[in-house]
């Protein structure tokens, strides 16, 4: 529960901070090419870039650019939250992506809930909302 919630957000926030994005062919940017503004911004990013895809990349161009514009505290959001989603390995970054899509299926009116029981879920003690994250799944046993 806890881990579905936390890529839910991050998929959210991801999403819609990539609303406008400039256009990169193949894989380009590489991080070198990127501006001293842009690798401050993108830092926790860093050590992933060259494996991301021309989409995401384009994505996080498109924030790199609009983040001067931010406001402190939205300028704090987003360098918290993506230094969490540089920490999410490969498939916790796919199943947020899925729950995003997910999500945005969902009339706006259920969506108001979710954000509620977010909220909610935040504001538990650290205690609490580790007992309520699922246990982990197995590994699987190879043939």
């Amino acid at each position: 529960m806890r881990r579905a919630l936390l890529l839910l957000a991050l998929c959210v926030a991801a999403s819609a901070a990539g609303a406008q994005t400039p256009k990169i062919k193949g894989g380009r940017p590489a991080w070198a090419e990127l501006t001293v503004e842009q690798q401050h911004t993108l830092a926790p990013l860093k050590a992933d870039w060259e494996s991301l895809q021309p989409d995401r990349r384009r994505k996080w161009i498109g924030i790199a650019k609009r983040y001067p514009g931010m406001k402190p505290q939205e300028q704090e959001r987003v360098q918290r939250r993506m230094q969490v989603w540089a920490q999410l390995t490969p498939e916790q970054r796919r199943q947020a992506r899925e729950n995003y899509k997910r999500i945005a299926k969902v009339p706006p009116e259920e969506r108001g809930k979710l954000g509620e029981q977010w909220a909610e879920y935040q504001a538990l003690p650290p205690n609490e909302r580790q007992n309520l994250a699922p246990p982990p799944a197995p590994a699987k046993k190879k043939k």
